[in-house]
This record gives structure tokens, C-alpha cells and sequence, in this order.
């Protein structure tokens, strides 16, 4: 899957976090060989 500008990534194993500033091919690889995952956005607070 090629990186996409803005996403931000996460290594499962050690928690390091990733910004994406240029979008291209290939994968962010961390310290267990694995590709990062894209990590979800936290949901806003309702405004009542």
C-alpha cells in the first residue's frame, strides 16, 4: 500500500510514531520487520 500524505503510522511492538510528509510507494518498516499500521483518528468530543 503506498503511504499517503498526512497519515500518521504506528509501530505495534514499540510504539514509535510516524508522520507522513511526502506520499510515495512502499512501506514504513520498524524495528520488528513489520509494516506500521495507520493509526485511526480519536473521535471529537460531542458539543451539546
Amino acid at each position: 500500500m503506498p503511504n499517503q500524505l498526512g497519515k500518521r503510522l504506528t509501530c505495534e511492538k514499540c510504539g514509535t510514531q510516524v508522520l507522513c510528509t511526502k506520499a510515495g510507494d512502499g512501506q514504513v518498516i520498524c524495528c520488528d520487520g513489520k509494516p506500521m499500521a495507520i493509526m485511526q483518528p480519536k473521535a471529537l468530543p460531542s458539543s451539546d
